[in-house]
């Protein structure tokens, strides 16, 4: 059984169509990344699959639970940390968490907080008022709280923006411990370095699900020819470059120069062409997955414009 297996999800709001037959299987044990631009429909297909919204149209299952008739049951099983910070701000770490597990009727309550306190590390601060806490101790008491009931999934949204490198280190070590302990995790970001982290990912993009597979997979199934030039007068060779044959990206990285496009003969004549008598090379280089995401994002067009 799949821990998300839906397909052709439509969620409207009046003439505005905010997730388009969006279909997507994630298997047990396994962490999908979600990745989009802002106002892709991310969040929307998140709260459908928790039980928080009822789509217009599609269906399919979460945890093996009808997303209509079993939306209740999909809310107790699965763990949904949001975007925000969504917590008392002057309560405390151990007062919120109590406040969670008596909403979810665990016994012993002070017990489980106790446990919870200790295995995310937060006992220590277990006293420290919610508002007072910095980006990355407020992540992990959104997170503690999102798995003290034991959730079978994890529905994160966008869990590390904001957040320093050194603790979203840490909180994607955590989720992969989880996650080798039988955890589903479906976590959107932004960050790419995060996406590669995940074992397969998904690519949604103004309501329409455009890619999925793992980031080789996804990368692949792109076709796109990434060349890199090299050296001092890379301005001149991206003024040189723009809007030309096979041309769909210029990406200025330092004294590099990333020309990415579809059209991969026309892309690497007109590389060869703008950088006779200039002081640089070029040569082909390994197509990113930021390379890829910007090229669906170029042809993608806003739904909610």
């Amino acid at each position: 059984m799949k821990a998300i297996d839906v397909h052709g999800l439509v969620k409207r709001y009046g003439d505005k169509t905010v997730v388009d037959n969006v279909s997507m299987s994630v298997e047990q044990g396994e962490i999908s990344g979600f990745l989009g631009p802002n106002g892709s429909g991310k969040t929307t297909t998140i709260r459908l699959m928790c039980g928080l919204l009822t789509p217009n149209a599609g269906g399919g299952t979460v945890l093996g639970m009808d997303l209509y008739r079993d939306q209740l049951k999909i809310k107790r099983e699965v763990g949904y940390m949001t975007q925000r910070f969504s917590f008392y701000e002057d309560l405390s770490i151990e007062e919120n968490l109590m406040f969670v597990a008596r909403l979810y009727l665990l016994k012993p309550a002070r017990q489980v907080v106790r446990d919870t306190l200790e295995d995310l590390g937060l006992s220590a601060r277990r006293g420290q008022l919610a508002g007072r806490l910095s980006g990355g101790w407020k992540q992990r008491l959104a997170l503690a709280a999102c798995i003290m009931h034991k959730p079978k999934l994890l529905l994160l949204d966008e869990p590390t923006a904001g957040v320093d490198p050194k603790a979203r280190r840490e909180f994607w070590d955590e989720i992969h411990a989880l996650a080798a302990d039988g955890v589903t995790v479906l976590v959107s970001t932004h960050y790419m370095d995060e996406a590669e982290r995940c074992h397969r990912i998904n690519y949604i993009s103004y309501g329409k699900l455009l890619a999925s597979g793992t980031v080789q997979d996804v990368v692949d199934n792109a076709a796109l020819t990434t060349m890199v030039v090299e050296g001092k007068d890379v301005n001149v060779v991206a003024r040189i470059l723009a809007g030309q044959s096979g041309v769909d990206q210029i990406a200025p990285f330092g004294n590099k120069l990333h020309v990415v496009g579809q059209d991969g003969a026309a892309l690497k004549k007109s590389v060869a062409a703008a950088v006779k008598a200039l002081d640089v090379t070029s040569h082909q280089g390994k197509t990113s997955l930021e390379d890829v995401f910007i090229q669906f994002m170029s042809k993608s067009q806003d739904n909610m414009a």
